[in-house]
């Protein structure tokens, strides 16, 4: 059975949104009127003539008919299975070596014994609507011959004299059934593993309430125009991680500045080779969890260069937080936000137990903080700083923080794509520490007594997923970006305070522009006119970089 995909919010011509157990307050959304597809274009090639992807919804390439398969109803059946899980599990793998520098040649593989230019051999990315063009002569990788069509014989001359007859309708294909058994784990826990080294507990801590009123709205800026960068990762990118780190297909691209002059940029699960585009891959292809790369190209205008990756051995992206990679019990653990404090990284994540069929849904154990004293290269995750998900209705699971003054303020929502904001703060000096936090409701900072983490007051009227957070300091306001799914697209809201006021959504990206795409992570050298952020695209399954041109 492959892996488990996350499927992304759908464009609304494939599915409507769908509602789940978390009430969503908000306002009935109208999708932006649909835009044209682009004119075809043939798929970008990056300086080293490797074939990309290109994430724009395009037209049909001109004279080319794509084969149409007969349709095909699968239906799933569940097959249990009882798999043993070690408790506590096995010790994280810190294994890390200090990357080689980069050949001087860009075009040359740094280690050809493991990966070289596929360009010639793979077959090209295309165009959305447009079939994959292939070489005279060439086969993708692994293809069989496809085999000849014997001729189609010539229709029998008619007689003379005789009426042209009219053609035969062609009858409508049925579509062929499929039972597919898929199977079900259930985990049953069995004494194992390594236990991990205890960490002392927090000294609990009694913040009192404090009053945090909206602040007064401020005028939002005017989008001038969204434009694709280039694309950040993948084979074809300008980046080449496929051949430098084996990082073929991954998401996210979350980023913090993790010390002057320098920005770590983290994405989320990642495939090396073996993985083909169409969504994530099979846990046989090099499947990692999370990577992590450091960036430190100030000028975004022509794209953003990585110069490295955290390596566990010879190009190759190590994982950061392991996960347990068992769907029912902990399928992955997803990086959501990240910063720094002094010489400590942090990094917040969700524990995903499962996947739902449902596009944009599931479900997570807990979301968590993690931090790392050597720069991001091997990482630890709290035992005490967790927000557990209990009956499903945990507020802070996919949470993005950001120190800001003496504080670090917190926004969460629940897991999946259809839960409303929540917000927290605790003091820069006490992350880790669970009793320090204060959420807000209704209006002030309350102590993390009780259900207070539960009744935080939603910032905004309707649902959000994937925050990402900034505080612009030239401006003095904050940005938020994420998916506002109902709508099908990326919007960014402007505050000067980040319980708000917060202005209304301005739409960046649309979802009709740019098929199942999802994400939105902010540079954190962006400014107030120039925006640049991170986009994801299920289909290709890699990051691109976009720039959003404001005025004010």
């Amino acid at each position: 059975m492959g892996f488990p995909q996350r499927a992304p919010i759908p464009t609304p011509l494939r599915t409507a949104s769908v509602l789940t157990g978390v009430v969503a307050v908000g306002l009935a959304l109208t999708p932006p009127a649909a835009a044209a597809p682009a004119p075809w274009a043939p798929a970008p090639v990056n300086s080293c003539g490797e074939v990309g992807f290109d994430p724009l919804a395009r037209e049909p390439q001109p004279d080319v008919t794509p084969e149409s398969p007969p349709p095909t109803i699968r239906i799933p059946v569940p097959v249990p299975e009882f798999v043993p899980v070690p408790i506590p599990g096995p010790a994280p793998d810190n294994t890390r070596i200090d990357p080689a520098p980069l050949p001087s040649d860009p075009c040359a593989s740094p280690c050809p014994d493991l990966r070289h230019n596929p360009s010639a051999t793979r077959t090209p990315a295309t165009p959305s609507g447009a079939p994959p063009e292939v070489p005279d002569g060439e086969l993708p990788p692994d293809a069989a011959p496809t085999p000849t069509a014997p001729p189609a014989p010539e229709p029998a001359p008619e007689p003379q004299g005789s009426q042209p007859q009219p053609p035969v309708p062609a009858l409508p294909r049925l579509p062929e059934i499929e039972i597919v058994p898929e199977t079900e784990p259930i985990p049953v826990p069995v004494p194992g593993g390594e236990p991990p080294q205890p960490q002392p507990a927090p000294t609990p801590t009694h913040v009192p309430p404090a009053p945090g009123p909206l602040a007064a709205p401020v005028a939002p800026p005017h989008v001038a125009e969204v434009r694709l960068v280039e694309q950040l990762t993948g084979p074809g990118s300008e980046n080449r991680t496929d051949i430098r780190w084996q990082v073929d297909g991954t998401d996210l691209g979350l980023m913090w500045e993790s010390k002057p002059g320098e920005v770590a940029v983290v994405f989320g699960d990642t495939f090396g080779k073996g993985w083909v585009p169409g969504g994530a891959g099979a846990p046989d292809a090099d499947w990692r969890s999370n990577v992590l790369a450091y960036s430190t190209d100030r000028d975004l205008s022509d794209g953003l260069t990585l110069d490295s990756f955290v390596q566990d051995s010879r190009c190759h992206a190590a994982e950061l937080l392991g996960s347990r990679k068992l769907r029912n019990f902990e399928t992955t653990t997803i990086p959501t936000s990240g910063f720094a404090l002094g010489d400590r990284q942090y990094l917040t994540y969700m524990s995903v137990n499962r996947w739902s069929r449902i596009p944009g849904m599931w479900w997570t154990n807990h979301g968590g903080i993690a931090w790392s004293d050597d720069n991001g290269r091997t990482w630890v995750k709290s035992q005490h700083a967790q927000w557990d998900n209990l009956f499903g209705v945990g507020r802070f699971q996919v949470a993005t923080m950001v120190p800001h003054g003496d504080w670090v303020y917190m926004f969460g929502t629940p897991n999946g794509r259809m839960g409303v904001i929540g917000l927290a703060r605790v003091p820069a000096t006490e992350v880790l520490n669970k009793t320090a936090y204060q959420y807000w409701v209704g209006g002030n900072w309350v102590p993390a007594d009780g259900p207070n983490e539960l009744l935080a007051t939603p910032l905004v009227l309707g649902t959000a997923s994937e925050l990402s957070v900034r505080y612009d300091q030239d401006s003095g306001q904050w940005q938020m970006v994420y998916l506002d799914a109902p709508a099908h697209q990326l919007v960014l809201r402007t505050a000067a305070e980040p319980q708000g006021t917060w202005s209304d959504p301005i739409p960046l990206v649309s979802t009709r522009d740019y098929p199942a795409t999802y994400g939105g992570f902010i540079h954190p050298w962006s400014t107030a006119e120039d925006l640049y952020f991170t986009l994801s695209a299920w289909g290709s399954y890699n990051v691109y970089l976009m720039h959003a041109k404001l005025e004010h």
